[in-house]
């Protein structure tokens, strides 16, 4: 059989005719498990079920060879025909793909080179792999199979959407990954301006593991379909940030809707100040209490002695986000407005809190619909009925609008399309009054992580009945709406902002922590985009660190040193939780130091951190040696991230212990004082 060569950079990949990738070497390393398809595709039947179709079911029915480039069309799919275009540019691998299709089904989704690589170090790779995966603030991960069994193990995203389904743009912030392993490193990245619908995954693949890139095509029954934009495969030397350069080199080149840098915006004072979150509930003391009953920080104004303790104990400016407040029932979007139990004390606390300087913000829950409530007695069932509002939620293929999937312990509901007409008109007569109440920050899309809208089928909402890009170009349409209507108030979403949506969502609760379930956090989100966003690290709900060991300093520092706020979530008796979600209260973080660690980061981003924290250029950084934190996950004790700013390159150790942590930064020996932090030119 004949086969087909490409050389790129230090790469080689061999293409044999029936469409599979027979070898992939970069620097003499051999990078491919098992023989890999050139491309998959998923077809959406006209009954509504999907079948799964790979290159080597059909056959070559057209080939053209030129000087570094190579187009091969297979046919013999029932109607559809599939070329693949390889191209080296820029010492690059550029694969581009389109799709005829003569047959009255639908191209739901293609995947192009999806490559089984070899084995992980967890799983005895000899090569010692990781991936590079942009979950959340990003992560690295050595095995396949601990991922597996995590609650955000590879899996098929379906309709009625979830909210851990590996898509993008949602939990997924990023078009990239990369295979890091002892020879270097091979980059992967989507570079597709449109940042259309994407799965973007790995999962085991016989003796490998294979990562791949699936492209929801978005188009109508019958319909073609071509990828606009190439996945480009580019070897290069380093770790982790260097593929993060490569995909910040191009995605400077083509920025997203709205997206400009901190420094040119025009933001609220009190962004650049740092604040410290601090979150509790208003009703009850956990996501699922029943019945949801006021606790002792309701009415709103029975926090302020709170509020000044820890204003005063840190000199921090305090947002103050409150869960459990809307006037509906705890986590029971859309209708959330005005606040619980009594508006006018809610603004006598914002007002009280602008006069002392701090901040007022609210969690919201998306585009879920809650017909009815586990929490507490409300039902919208009679006005779904009568106001017909099944035409303005997310349908399967074949018309049937499902329960929802998402928090179906607190509430029970359906998914908006906010591409409808009646899901828009929903939207509008829920959030806009919040939206225009001059509350500070609305974390407005909670559930929707990354900012994304569910997957929707329907044939009547005006949109392509499938997911694709006209997903993204919608949310980008309603949040600048929103955006012109909140005026000086933030918006934001659970998981950091999607890339699309960055210049919407200016400021998110970044959860890094969930990496720890199956890898350890790395910080590619802030690498990629702190010059134009910062978030907070978040209610920390769901954390896998040991509960007994008081973490939170740690995790705080984490997010401090990567240019976040730090957050603290209260228990209505003022004393904190580990994280949101916490029932063990007899191993609480020790309030004291943890106000007095806040206090001295306070103190180092005022006097010497900001121009870095606040909107400095993350770079690689000088290699740090020192002891592992006693977490039992092979931690370091100190965190550490390097920065461009003002001319100067600078690193910042943070050391969240009790004592004083020895380590080594570029090999020079250092010091670094307790729950304190080092800056130091590099």
């Amino acid at each position: 059989m004949h086969t087909f060569t490409l050389r790129f950079s230090d790469g080689v990949m061999t293409v044999d005719e029936a469409g599979l990738v027979t070898a992939l070497t970069v620097g003499g390393d051999s990078l491919l498990a098992e023989k890999s398809p050139l491309f998959r595709f998923g077809i959406r039947m006209s009954d509504g079920s999907l079948q799964a179709l790979t290159v080597t079911q059909g056959s070559l029915c057209q080939k053209k060879e030129g000087e570094n480039t190579l187009s091969l069309t297979y046919a013999g799919f029932g109607g559809i025909a599939v070329t693949v275009t390889l191209s080296v540019c820029d010492e690059a691998l550029h694969a581009g793909l389109r799709a005829q299709n003569a047959t009255e089904h639908m191209l739901e989704w293609v995947e192009v080179l999806p490559l089984v690589l070899p084995a992980l170090r967890g799983e005895g790779g000899t090569l010692n792999g990781q991936i590079l995966y942009p979950y959340n603030e990003g992560v690295l991960v050595d095995s396949v199979q601990r991922r597996q069994k995590s609650w955000f193990g590879s899996k098929e995203p379906k309709y009625p959407s979830h909210g851990s389904y590996p898509v993008f743009p949602n939990m997924i912030c990023s078009q990239l990954m990369a295979y890091l392993y002892d020879g270097g490193c091979l980059y992967f990245g989507a570079h597709d301006k449109r940042r259309s619908v994407k799965a973007i995954d790995f999962r085991p693949a016989g003796s490998g593991v294979e990562l791949f890139f699936r492209y929801y095509c978005g188009v109508d029954y019958g319909a073609d379909y071509e990828a606009d934009f190439p996945l480009v495969l580019r070897p290069v030397k380093g770790g982790w940030e260097a593929a993060a350069e490569t995909y910040r080199s191009w995605f400077e080149k083509a920025l997203p809707a709205r997206l400009v840098k901190i420094a040119e915006n025009d933001l609220p004072d009190w962004y650049g100040d740092s604040p410290f979150v601090v979150t509790y509930p208003v009703r009850g003391i956990h996501d699922m209490d029943a019945p949801m009953h006021p606790n002792a920080l309701y009415p709103y104004t029975n926090a302020l002695p709170l509020v000044d303790e820890i204003a005063q104990k840190t000199d921090a400016r305090l947002l103050v986000l409150l869960m459990h407040w809307e006037g509906t029932a705890p986590w029971a979007p859309p209708y959330v407005w005005p606040p619980y139990g009594d508006p006018e004390n809610f603004d006598r606390y914002l007002q009280a809190l602008h006069d002392r300087g701090h901040l007022l913000g609210v969690y919201c829950s998306g585009f879920g619909y809650s017909m009815q409530s586990n929490l507490v007695d409300y039902s919208c069932a009679e006005a779904y009925q009568r106001d017909g509002l099944a035409a303005g939620m997310c349908a399967a293929p074949n018309g049937e609008v499902q329960i929802s999937k998402i928090c179906t312990a607190q509430r029970s509901g359906y998914d908006i399309c906010p591409a409808s007409e009646v899901g828009k008109s929903i939207l509008s007569h829920a959030y806009m009054p919040l939206l225009t109440s001059n509350i500070d920050y609305a974390q407005i899309l909670d559930q929707n992580h990354g900012g994304g809208q569910y997957f929707c089928y329907s044939k009547d909402h005006g949109h392509p009945p499938a997911p694709g890009a006209w997903m993204t170009e919608n949310m980008q349409q309603l949040l600048g709406t929103w955006n012109d209507a909140a005026g000086e108030t933030l918006l934001g979403c659970e998981s950091a902002a999607a890339e699309p949506f960055i210049g919407n969502l200016l400021l998110s609760d970044n959860r890094f922590e969930l990496c720890y379930h199956f890898g350890r956090p790395v910080p590619l989100y802030a690498y990629l985009y702190h010059e134009y966003v910062r978030n907070f690290m978040g209610n920390q709900v769901c954390c896998p660190l040991p509960e007994d060991v008081d973490t939170l300093r740690y995790r705080m520092a984490y997010s401090f040193s990567i240019g976040d706020c730090m957050t603290a979530v209260l228990r209505p008796d003022g004393q904190l939780m580990q994280a949101w979600g916490t029932r063990d209260f007899d191993h609480a973080p020790d309030k004291e130091k943890t106000l007095a660690f806040v206090a001295n980061m306070t103190r180092f981003y005022r006097q010497e951190a900001k121009p870095y924290l606040y909107n400095g250029r993350m770079i690689e950084g000088l290699p740090l040696e020192c002891d592992l934190a006693p977490f039992g996950q092979a931690l370091p004790m100190l965190h550490t991230s390097a920065w461009e700013a003002e001319g100067k390159r600078v690193q910042i150790l943070v050391n969240p212990f009790d004592e004083a942590v020895r380590c080594k930064l570029g090999g020079r020996a250092l010091t670094v004082p307790a729950n304190d932090a080092l800056l130091l030119d590099i």
